[in-house]
This record gives C-alpha cells, sequence and structure tokens, in this order.
C-alpha cells in the first residue's frame, strides 16, 4: 500500500509516495526550498509543488514544525511564519491540491511513529523520546508504544534560552560550532530532558542522524540508551503517510 507523505521543515519541503509494508520511500523524494517569509500560502504551494511532481491523486500526510490538534496549526510556529498560528492547515492543503484528503500532524510526532514502528523504536517499551534536531529540536514522547503528542521539548529552557537556539544543528552552523563543541551542548540538553521525563531511550533524529558516528560517542552521563534514527531524515515523511493512511 503506498500513501504520499510530504514533510515541512524550516529549510525544507519534501515528499514522496511511502510503501507502508516496508515503512520506507516508494520512489526518491522531491525536495523544494522552504520559502521565506514561510508564509500559509506560500508553503502550500510548495507541498503542491512537491505533491504534483508526482501526478499523485490519493490521501496526503503532511508533518508540520509546531502543535497540530484537529488539522490546526495552533499557538505555536517557530520556525515558520507566525501566521500559521490558528491556520486550519487541513483545509488550506486539501484546498491547494485539488481537494485531495489531507491529513496534518506535527513533524516531530510524525518522525516518532514511523521509527517505533519502523526503526529505531520498535519493541521498547517504557519511556521513549524521539528528537529531532535540525532548524529546531522536535520533539516525541512515547510512554509503552503510545503518543503524547505535541509535545515541544526544544522550547525548553537552557542557560536563559530556549534549547533549540543552543542545540539545534542550525545553532551549530549559526555559531560555527566543532561536533565535540555542539555534542556538549547537546549533552546538556539530554540531561535536562532526562531529569525530567526519566527515559530508556533517546532516539536522536532529523537530518543529522546521518552522521551520528560525529557525535553520539562524545555524549557522556545520560543514563538512557541513545540511539540514530533508523529511517534518519525520511521518518518524518513516513509518519506523516502513516497517519494519513488512518485519518488520524
Amino acid at each position: 500500500m503506498q500513501i504520499f507523505g510530504v514533510d515541512i521543515g524550516g529549510s525544507g519541503i519534501k515528499g514522496a509516495p511511502v510503501d507502508l509494508d516496508k515503512g520506507d520511500l516508494a520512489q526518491e523524494r522531491c525536495k523544494v526550498l522552504t520559502p521565506h517569509p514561510a508564509t500559509p500560502d506560500a508553503v502550500a504551494d510548495g507541498v503542491k509543488q512537491v505533491v504534483d511532481h508526482f501526478g499523485w491523486t490519493g490521501p496526503v500526510g503532511v508533518t508540520f514544525p509546531g502543535v497540530v490538534t484537529g488539522g490546526t496549526t495552533i499557538r505555536t510556529a517557530a520556525n515558520v511564519d507566525k501566521s500559521w498560528i490558528d491556520t486550519d492547515a487541513r483545509v488550506l492543503l486539501g484546498d491547494r491540491l485539488g481537494g485531495l484528503p489531507v491529513t496534518v500532524v506535527n513533524d516531530a510526532d510524525a518522525a516518532g511513529v514511523a521509527e517505533m514502528h519502523f526503526g529505531a523504536g520498535r519493541h521498547h517499551r517504557g519511556t521513549v523520546i524521539l528528537l529531532t534536531f535540525g532548524t529546531g529540536i522536535g520533539s516525541a514522547l512515547f510512554v509503552d508504544g503510545v503518543l503524547v503528542p505535541n509535545t515541544e521539548l526544544g522550547h525548553l529552557e537552557l542557560h536563559g534560552h530556549d534549547a533549540e537556539k543552543r542545540a539545534s544543528s542550525k545553532a551549530k552552523e549559526d555559531h560555527d560550532l566543532s561536533w565535540e563543541d555542539w555534542a556538549h551542548r547537546v549533552q546538556k540538553y539530554l540531561a535536562h530532558v532526562e531529569m525530567l521525563f526519566s527515559p530508556e531511550l533517546f532516539i536522536i533524529g532529523g537530518g543529522v542522524s546521518r552522521k551520528s558516528h560525529k557525535f553520539l560517542d562524545r555524549i557522556q552521563g545520560i543514563k538512557a540508551e541513545i540511539v540514530p534514527a533508523q529511517l534518519q531524515n525520511n521518518a518524518g515523511i513516513v509518519g506523516a503517510a502513516m497517519r494519513a493512511a488512518t485519518g488520524a
């Protein structure tokens, strides 16, 4: 069974048909740059461009980098334009895609669902936290395999700032940090999250997961097991398609 997944990020909008039996992309993904400013209309145009690239005519799952409730992007829009707040993204995107059925889900929640079903979280019980390090830091919290949605742990305070301003992969680039220095910041962030939630497992996702060998062994003193996301930066696309398949 194939369903289309789109992952809206702070820097790129990427998508592809997903083989839900294998938990992998059925075709090579298409990616376009996220517009700036990333207004609802401009981002919707980018989503349409990605979907049209494949001539897709079925259900579409779309991730959003912020809190999503009932298809509406409420409360937060940290790495896109603030005009997204209180936007009915499901209606907007459905209209832009010519009436295709659209499901909208928080981006990290989508990645977490995919990793728990097909990737690094398979068969893990207890408390599992996936963290996506990219333009910001997304989070997905699971207790015995059940998602606690919209946790937004990237906005925990760390040294007087949102954690994602200190420890995201964008912060690494913006501050020209070495892998060692960045890993030290990530370590402090993980220690803070661990103190609050006591997880058995951290899954590190986002584009940086492809380079886990450069930083994971530099993170010390964390009691929980720390592993890279197995689906890497495709997890959001896969998770979006999974949600669209159920219509949730």
